[in-house]
């Protein structure tokens, strides 16, 4: 009986923890005039959960560890422990690259981060980013974030389905018929670059209100050049495959 309690007065405190935990957006900049008068400038918009410390601290944690993977540039990642920091090292590495090449071109660097999906049971954010460090051209794309409502632990891609064998041959299905491929032809017949000719799921997902995502980001399955490219399937279809909608 008393353990019976315990774990509904926890369930309780749970429910009510999720239910208070809410999310502030805020934007951190920092940019550099260079010597052809641009600018190299770094913008970050993010969503920042406020509430119940251990579930936001969860989040906020895993949010600015994908900040850092994305704001990579050099041989190591950034040290900074807060956006502020993140943005200063940035500008910093900019301008001890340009010093040693002497002409280089402004850098950029746009992270818009939003909550594009949030139900009784996970939360879904998205990180949008678009950048320019060098080279010859530019590099945009999106991180999926999917969290536990409850615990505000990451959800990860392994764990998303019932049974990944099957949600592969089925995404295959919705794939091929999309891109007009035939059942008989192989995956890489119009143009993609999947790995050894076999079909493989992207390594992004995004919960929408119109169903469930996959999306590949640029050079993922194709050249820079093709873009991105996307399946949506209702979630009607994927209930024997989804673990949590």
């Amino acid at each position: 009986m008393k353990n019976s309690l315990v774990a509904l007065l926890t369930l309780f405190f749970l429910s009510s923890c999720t239910k208070d935990l809410k999310f502030a957006q805020k934007k951190y900049a920092e940019k550099i005039v260079t010597s052809n008068k641009d600018s190299t400038k770094i913008n970050i918009d993010v969503p920042i959960a406020v509430g119940e410390p251990i579930i936001a601290n969860s989040v906020n944690k895993t949010v600015f560890k994908t900040m850092k993977e994305i704001v990579y540039v050099g041989e190591k990642p950034f040290s900074a422990t807060d956006y502020s920091g993140l943005c200063t090292e940035f500008i910093n590495f900019y301008t001890k690259v340009s010093t040693l090449n002497n002409s280089e071109p402004a850098w950029f660097i746009t992270i818009d981060g939003a909550i594009i999906y949030r139900s009784e049971k996970l939360i879904n954010i998205v990180l949008s980013h678009n950048a320019f460090v060098g080279g010859a051209h530019g590099y945009a794309g999106k991180r999926s974030l999917l969290f536990d409502i409850e615990s505000g632990l990451p959800i990860l891609n392994k764990n998303l389905f019932n049974n990944p064998q099957a949600f592969t041959k089925f995404a295959e299905s919705k794939f091929r018929e999309k891109y007009k491929i035939s059942a008989n032809a192989a995956i890489n017949d119009n143009g993609f670059m999947f790995e050894s000719n076999v079909f493989q799921l992207p390594q992004t997902y995004f919960y929408t209100s119109k169903g469930f995502l996959l999306y590949y980001n640029v050079y993922e399955i194709a050249s820079y050049a093709q873009g991105i490219f996307e399946v949506l399937i209702p979630y009607s279809e994927m209930k024997p495959y989804l673990k949590t909608i």
